[in-house]
C-alpha cells in the first residue's frame, strides 16, 4: 500500500525570486516523483484567505463587487479579505465583514477549510456562515472600490451555477452553504 503522507519530491535547492508584504515567489531546484531534475515555483500567502457569507433572517446575502487588476474584469464575490498568519481567523473575518459590507454578526460558523491553487501556491482559505446580523458603516480600504449587493441567496447560487461568480472561495462557500441550507 502506498504511503500517502511520504513526500515524492525531492528538494535540492531554493532561491527567492520576489517577495513583498503580501507573497514571497520561490524557485526551486528538485527532483520529480519519476526522478527527472527539473525546477518548482511556489507562490506562498503571507495572509490566510477568508470568505464570509452573510444570511439575514429572510434569507438574503450580500456580495462585493469590484475591478480585480489580476484579471482585468469586474468581479462579483463574498466579503473577503485577508488575515495575517497568526491572528486569530475569527476576529479577521469579523473585520473584513465589517469593512467591506457595514455588516456585524453576532453568530459565526466555519464551514470551510480549503487551498486555492495546489499547484502553485500554499495559500489556504477558511470561509464563514455569519449570521444575526446589524449594520453598520462600511471602512473601505484605500485599495477598494467596492459595490455592495443585498439579493436572496439563492439569486447568487444562480450566479455561480451561470459562471457570473467564477472567485473560487466564493463559488465554494456559496454552494456549501446553498447545500447546508437545501437551497
Amino acid at each position: 500500500m502506498k504511503d500517502l503522507d511520504k513526500n515524492p519530491w525531492q528538494t535540492l535547492s531554493g532561491v527567492e525570486k520576489y517577495d513583498n508584504p503580501w507573497v514571497n515567489v520561490t524557485e526551486y531546484q528538485v527532483i520529480n516523483p519519476k526522478g527527472g531534475e527539473g525546477i518548482y515555483g511556489k507562490v506562498h500567502f503571507k495572509n490566510k484567505a477568508l470568505g464570509i457569507i452573510p444570511v439575514d433572517e429572510n434569507g438574503n446575502t450580500w456580495l462585493v463587487g469590484q475591478y480585480r487588476y489580476t484579471l482585468e474584469e469586474y468581479t462579483w464575490e463574498i466579503p473577503m479579505g485577508g488575515g495575517p498568519v497568526g491572528e486569530d481567523i475569527l476576529e479577521s473575518a469579523r473585520r473584513e465583514l465589517k469593512e467591506e459590507t457595514g455588516l456585524s454578526a453576532a453568530r459565526w460558523e466555519n464551514i470551510m477549510r480549503l487551498h486555492t491553487s495546489t499547484s502553485v501556491t500554499d495559500e489556504e482559505g477558511f470561509v464563514f456562515l455569519a449570521l444575526d446580523l446589524t449594520q453598520g458603516e462600511t471602512e473601505f480600504e484605500e485599495t477598494e472600490d467596492l459595490l455592495i449587493r443585498n439579493l436572496p441567496l439563492a439569486e447568487a447560487i444562480h450566479m455561480v451555477m451561470n459562471q457570473e461568480i467564477t472567485d473560487a472561495i466564493s463559488v465554494a462557500g456559496l454552494l456549501k452553504v446553498a447545500r447546508m441550507l437545501d437551497i
